[in-house]
């Protein structure tokens, strides 16, 4: 693929750059000033060659945009003993956070532009690598894990609206040696070519052949490849506003035909069994993630299971025992915990999560809940929120509710359109196998509650002053759509109960059982993925 770039072209002559140049720069201008009332959003990613000129290019672009709708992000350099050197890293993860979650956190709003000078292609390369060259990389660790969360990521990006423009910027081995000796020669200039980054110029030719597959498989049809001849400034730029301008027209124009073809399901006169069965339509009919044999169903889950209170006093004490001995164990392995909660107004969520977090140091987890989105979330991606809300590896994060919210209260309220949330599915399952790629131990409870018992405890709380604050007028409409939320769950169990991610019910009519068996499963994964040092 590299070689398409022609090096031995005519340069541009500057009489002829600056009318087009400057044409494209006005043009550009008004396109922004579109994109950003449009919520089109423009993520611009530049790799190449070291000396090759990324930062230079973003830099002129940057002197003629509007700076309150753009923003540019430098992912920093690899730490190679982060990677390589950690206790316990035979079960945990040698990252402390998955490849992208840096770059879903510098994303910004629909309707900006976000600049990345280099990004999750050299991160991704540089891990890889050291992986290799350390000998650690572990069997998990193979093409999914390093290229299929870019095209998941730029693929979301581009169902959600987003315009994703990459650059490679190319240039001989010749121009690299020269560019390089000079900035280093230069004392003003030599801390960014250090002589690490000098003698890179030898391998060039490996580079070279590594770049060119990594080009070629990564030349997604919805965010393909431009490359740049990085030896010519002035048809460099003319390249790159060029494509820029052409890339955001072409993202006005699928905003506009998307807004005419909106669908909504129903109508307030329409009876919740029958939008419970139109709604369901819109489901896929399969995922195409692996999914367990005996996924749950809604109808199939037994609420006669109990517990005494004697029993459940002394299984809490000693599974909280050995959960914090395990929390410390798992602390020195780097294995990031992640707990996530869903289940049925009333079926007890709280009072589960406090149980556990009993056992836990306090300075190792953090509870996220998943309140209403506020105005900057609803300006992101719907997995947005929760990139950016990710334990660090070695600690716990716990979900009170989480992003299922897509395929649960925004289907069932009509708060996203039945095209977004029925690919929401498969981003899901994209996102938690990244997770589980990462090293997380990712465990997805569902509280289960019977309408009866729901009923009961809706019934107790609105008679005690203490817990009335607990119960909303939401909660008692919300039993009012229960086919709607019945299908809805049944199709979330059907479609993101993964091999790799599947559902566990807790069965909460009697709260003591699901919380000693949510403190059990706990445990049990933690001692799985420790092996001896468990013990």
């Amino acid at each position: 693929m590299l070689e398409k770039v022609d090096f031995t072209a005519e340069p541009v002559s500057k009489e002829a750059y600056k009318p087009e140049h400057d044409a494209l720069m006005d043009r550009l201008v008004v396109l922004q000033q579109q994109a950003r009332s449009q919520g089109v959003g423009l993520v611009v990613l530049f790799e190449g060659w070291n000396g090759a000129g990324k930062g230079s290019r973003i830099s002129d672009l940057m002197y003629n945009l509007d700076a309150r709708a753009t923003s540019v992000y430098v992912a920093p350099d690899m730490d190679a003993a982060d990677v390589l050197d950690f206790p316990g890293r035979k079960y945990g993860t040698s990252n402390y956070f998955p490849l992208m979650q840096e770059y879903w956190e510098a994303l910004g709003e629909r309707g900006a532009i976000t600049f990345y000078d280099r990004g999750w292609y050299t991160k991704a390369t540089q891990r890889m690598v050291a992986r290799k060259a350390g000998n650690i990389m572990p069997p998990q660790e193979g093409e999914r894990h390093y290229l299929a969360p870019i095209c998941d990521f730029e693929r979301q990006l581009v169902a959600d609206g987003y315009v994703v423009v990459k650059f490679f910027v190319h240039v001989s081995k010749k121009a690299q040696k020269k560019r390089l000796e000079r900035l280093h020669d230069d004392d003003a200039t030599r801390w960014r070519v250090p002589e690490k980054k000098l003698a890179s110029t030898r391998s060039y030719e490996d580079e070279y052949e590594f770049y060119d597959r990594l080009l070629e498989g990564s030349n997604f049809d919805f965010a393909p490849w431009v490359l740049v001849n990085g030896e010519d400034k002035r048809a460099a730029n003319l390249v790159i506003a060029r494509t820029l301008v052409r890339a955001i027209e072409g993202g006005l124009a699928r905003k506009e035909r998307a807004a005419q073809r909106t669908t909504t399901v129903g109508s307030p006169d329409t009876p919740p069994e029958e939008l419970a069965r139109m709604q369901h339509a819109f489901a896929p009919a399969t995922s195409r993630f692996p999914i367990v044999a005996n996924y749950p169903q809604v109808d199939t889950i037994d609420h006669t299971l109990s517990l005494d209170r004697e029993t459940y006093k002394q299984e809490l004490k000693s599974l909280q025992k050995r959960l914090f001995r395990l929390e410390n164990l798992m602390y020195q392995a780097r294995v990031p915990l992640m707990i996530m909660y869903e289940g049925w107004d009333a079926a007890g969520k709280g009072g589960n999560i406090k149980r556990v977090a009993q056992a836990l140091d306090a300075r190792a987890y953090n509870i996220f809940p998943s309140p209403a989105p506020t105005k900057t979330e609803l300006a992101h991606p719907h997995l947005w929120r929760y990139w950016t809300r990710l334990p660090k590896a070695g600690h716990v994060g716990m979900y009170d509710r989480s992003w299922y919210g897509r395929v649960l209260v925004e289907r069932v309220e009509g708060f996203t359109a039945p095209e977004d949330w029925a690919r929401g599915y498969d981003e899901i399952n994209e996102f938690e196998h990244d997770l589980v790629d990462w090293g997380a131990i990712l465990l997805k409870f569902w509280v289960d509650v019977s309408p009866e018992e729901q009923l009961r405890r809706f019934e107790d709380r609105a008679a005690d002053p203490s817990k009335q604050w607990k119960i909303t007028p939401d909660d008692w409409r919300n039993r009012e759509k229960y086919p709607q939320y019945k299908s809805a769950i049944d199709d979330m169990f059907r479609l993101t109960s993964t091999t790799f991610a599947p559902w566990i019910v807790l069965e909460s009519d009697n709260k003591l059982y699901a919380r000693v068996k949510a403190l059990r499963t706990i445990v049990e994964a933690l001692e799985n993925r420790l092996g001896k040092a468990a013990k």
